[in-house]
């Protein structure tokens, strides 16, 4: 059984300006680098494989935490959000018009305008799990998170997911036959120095 550690990027500016990222390819800010340069993958992890979404948010958050140069992996690029990439989240909720649904009303077959569904997120995943042969920890996105996590836990992107994915955190996963979340608990990234 392989297990798989998945760790969430850094905050950027338009995080915090509640606009879409999808796959534009926003940095960390400033604030979320210095905060990350104090923290460290805990041990198993900080030994196993190091793979990252392309997107340079990703990637150095992954160079950031572990002292590593992570693989790149294009099927952890974010979710493509098309037309809504860049706009405010509050804006579309606020015009009926756009169609936009939070997430828990999305099931797996909701598409943003020229963007991807769950399902076709699962799609693009499923042959990168197949390919695992290492413990691996992936820095991705709060999308391909949610993907993972709601295959792990059997949510079907209807009503409120039953896990919360918060940043400097590892969610695991058990890569088999089936995948399954390997624990309920995140494990938190230390502190450099800790031991």
């Amino acid at each position: 059984m392989t297990r798989l550690a998945l760790l969430r990027h850094g905050h950027t500016a338009w995080n915090r300006a509640g606009r879409i990222q999808g796959r534009s390819d926003i940095p960390l800010d400033d604030e979320a680098r210095e905060a990350l340069a104090g923290l460290r993958l805990p041990p198993p992890w900080d030994a196993a494989a190091l793979v990252a979404s392309p997107l340079s948010r990703a990637q150095e958050t992954a160079a950031l935490v572990s002292g590593r140069v992570p693989e790149g992996a294009d099927a952890l690029t974010e979710m493509h959000w098309g037309d809504w990439e860049g706009r405010h989240g509050a804006t579309l909720r606020a015009d009926p018009a756009t169609g936009f649904r939070d997430i828990d009303h999305w099931g797996w077959d909701y598409r943003p305008p020229g963007g991807e569904s769950p399902a076709e997120v699962w799609a693009r995943l499923t042959p990168w799990l197949a390919g695992l042969q290492n413990d691996t920890v992936a820095v991705t996105h709060i999308g391909i998170m949610r993907v993972l996590l709601a295959r792990a836990t059997g949510w079907d992107f209807r009503g409120p997911a039953p896990f919360q994915v918060k940043r400097n955190r590892l969610y695991l996963l058990e890569v088999g036959a089936a995948l399954r979340q390997a624990s309920d608990d995140p494990i938190r990234l230390i502190p450099k120095g800790a031991a």
